[in-house]
């Protein structure tokens, strides 16, 4: 009985889950992150170019 009980509660125990949740959650809003750094990255570097060409 005791046995049965202790299964029945890990069952409904949704904490891991939730922790996964917000695993996933903060890895997407990493790559987003990482994404937007990389664009502006291209933009910066193709900008400096231009100056460091127009200054010679």
């Amino acid at each position: 009985m005791k046995l049965k009980c202790l299964m029945v509660e890990f069952a409904a125990d949704e904490s891991g889950a939730t922790a996964i949740e917000y695993g996933l959650i903060a890895a997407g809003i990493a790559l987003a992150i990482i994404e937007v750094i990389y664009a502006l990255g291209i933009n910066l570097v193709a900008k400096l170019q231009a100056l460091a060409t127009a200054l010679k």
